[in-house]
């Protein structure tokens, strides 16, 4: 019998599939992130008797050989957390890591995880996206990896805790520049909202944002074609007539512009011929 990744409401329990609910009422056991909020959603539709084990991250070493025992007796086991997908910054991911390698059966059920939403709510680029994760809690830690993304030209997603989104927010648009960004919280749930603009606007409606927390942040921005891109080009022209540097321009530009500085110095030299004087 097959492991089975059942995903599970993020917030408003009918969102569960029907394929799930059946797998559920049908399984041998249950590996749960807690126990207690499956609980609430198997009585709610009714699933009796059935025999839950904790799976988190505190515990999920240890339960491991009782996954392998299950599944070698042929039994039935499904994984579910708290919300979502199992194995989206979960352990799940480690469960079926060794079913893979042992060769085992695993089924992943579609349904319900929070990034896809939050990126369609943000209005931003949906395609190419990026999907991270949470961001290190760690503040060297997280500026290192946001120093890797930041000339990524894909819409970046990542999963915040509320106690942390400020500190990340600061981060973010320190080492990625006053970006086009979202925020959405409580995806599903009565008090669901998306807070949209860019990353300094965003960052002045944080410090008392509660709840299971999505930043979406447009990818690295290039100059825009069109009636905008000619503006740009006829600004940098006249700052070359000036008698100003490539380097000078950049630094009087970049700010109003809204453009990374790699961008801006290239089309800068372009403009000028390739001179780097």
């Amino acid at each position: 019998m097959p492991l089975y990744i059942c995903p599970t409401p993020i917030g408003n329990l009918e969102d569960v599939t029907l394929r799930v609910l059946r797998i559920l009422k049908e399984c041998d056991f249950i590996f749960a992130e807690d126990t207690r909020r499956t609980k609430i959603l198997l009585d709610k539709y009714d699933i009796k008797g059935k025999r839950l084990y904790s799976y988190n991250k505190v515990n999920w070493k240890k339960r491991i050989p009782l996954l392998r025992k299950f599944l070698s007796e042929g039994k039935s086991v499904s994984i579910v957390s708290d919300a979502g997908t199992p194995g989206i910054s979960d352990t799940g991911a480690e469960a079926i890591k060794l079913c893979i390698e042992e060769g085992f059966k695993v089924e992943v059920l579609p349904g319900p995880t929070a990034f896809v939403p939050a990126l369609l709510l943000s209005g931003l680029t949906p395609h190419p996206f990026l999907f991270f994760g949470f961001l290190p809690s760690q503040r060297s830690k997280r500026r290192k990896v946001l120093d890797f993304l930041k000339e990524l030209p894909f819409t970046l997603v990542f999963y915040e805790s509320p106690h942390r989104v400020y500190e990340s927010l600061c981060d973010i648009l320190e080492v990625l520049g006053d970006r086009k960004a979202s925020l959405v919280r409580e995806i599903s749930k009565i008090h669901e909202e998306t807070i949209r603009g860019r990353v300094s606007e965003i960052l002045k409606k944080t410090e008392e944002v509660k709840g299971e927390i999505v930043i979406v942040v447009a990818g690295k921005e290039e100059v825009e074609e069109g009636e905008e891109g000619k503006n740009v080009e006829e600004k940098i022209r006249s700052l070359l007539e000036e008698g100003l540097s490539p380097r000078d321009i950049v630094k009087k530009l970049r700010e109003e512009l809204k453009l990374s500085k790699k961008s801006l110095y290239k089309l800068v030299l372009d403009l000028k011929g390739g001179d780097k004087s």
